[in-house]
């Protein structure tokens, strides 16, 4: 059973009703997608469900941590996530459109899955300018130089060297 199931029998008997809901749950559960990972740390979700003549909608804002690791230096990353949500959820759902609507529930857990795993970085970085590992010797480049010559071209595109283009 969901953390972020909700009972909206309230504003279902009552249109255009509102209610703000607050969540915190742990965020391990909704997993990750590519280098980054939700974070042990809670999870936090204000939204505001309002009734609506097709169901329910959420509107709020989902905050957390992610961990990963540098896309260029492999240093450990720890940042915080924050994203809207704003979704329906209806009787009759419209797949990869709408959420369902079951009885007097909702399950909040799907849109904020969703939305979380849209915002996380897929080739996180430490820090903007990280100036990542050097590709020869493997010498962190932000805490120190190296004497690699760089200008050695990569064999990989000897066959685009060959190429040529007429005007």
């Amino acid at each position: 059973m969901s953390a972020l199931r909700c009972n909206v029998a309230d504003l279902l008997h009552h249109p255009a009703a509102r209610r703000p809901v607050h969540f915190e749950t742990d965020a391990t559960e909704l997993g990750g997608i590519g280098g980054a990972r939700l974070d042990d740390q809670p999870l936090f979700v204000d939204a505001v469900l309002e009734r609506v003549p097709d169901g329910v909608v959420v509107q709020g804002t989902v905050r957390g941590f992610y961990a990963a690791q540098c896309s260029r230096c492999l240093r450990p990353v720890h940042r915080e996530i924050v994203t809207a949500v704003r979704e329906l959820f209806e009787v009759e759902p419209i797949e990869g459109q709408t959420y369902p609507l079951v009885g007097d529930e909702i399950d909040l857990e799907l849109p904020v899955r969703d939305a979380l795993l849209l915002e996380l970085p897929a080739a996180p970085l430490c820090r903007d300018d990280c100036a990542g590992l050097c590709s020869l010797c493997g010498v962190d480049r932000n805490q120190s130089s190296c004497d690699c010559d760089m200008t050695i071209p990569d064999p990989r595109w000897d066959a685009l060297r060959e190429l040529t283009f007429d005007n």
